[in-house]
């Protein structure tokens, strides 16, 4: 059974850095495709980044420049390095994960809906 447990997040002030870590168990797949969406309130879930297994990378708009997604392949965790935050980037971040590679998930990888596994969403608060 595929499982990604979340952690990190938290509360800090606009300008400051948090890491955001997914450890992926009873994942197998050897093409995947593992990503991090947020979601704030009453709004859709958007995709801010993603990467393949070969580390090829993808970056929402508003995450290019600040935010860094990588992948501990031997831990089999994801990581999302955000820097430089924004009041704005306050949201429920989630993990996902997808049996494919990023580039061939249906709908793109920033649809959600392309994504079977997803962590249990971790709260990054940025205060300004």
């Amino acid at each position: 059974q595929v499982r990604l447990a979340q952690s990190g997040g938290g509360s800090v002030q606009a300008g400051g850095s948090l890491r955001l870590s997914c450890a992926a168990s009873g994942y197998t797949y050897t093409r995947n495709c593992m990503a991090w969406f947020r979601q704030e309130p009453g709004k859709k879930r958007e995709g801010v980044a993603s990467i393949s297994n070969d580390g090829t990378t993808n970056y929402a708009d508003s995450a290019m420049g600040r935010f860094t997604i990588s992948k501990d392949n031997a831990k089999n965790t994801l990581y999302l390095q955000m820097n430089s935050l924004k009041a704005e980037d306050s949201a429920m971040y989630y993990c996902a994960a997808e049996g494919l590679r990023c580039s061939n998930v249906v709908g793109g990888w920033s649809y959600q809906g392309a994504y079977t596994y997803w962590g249990h969403g971790t709260q990054v608060t940025v205060s300004s």
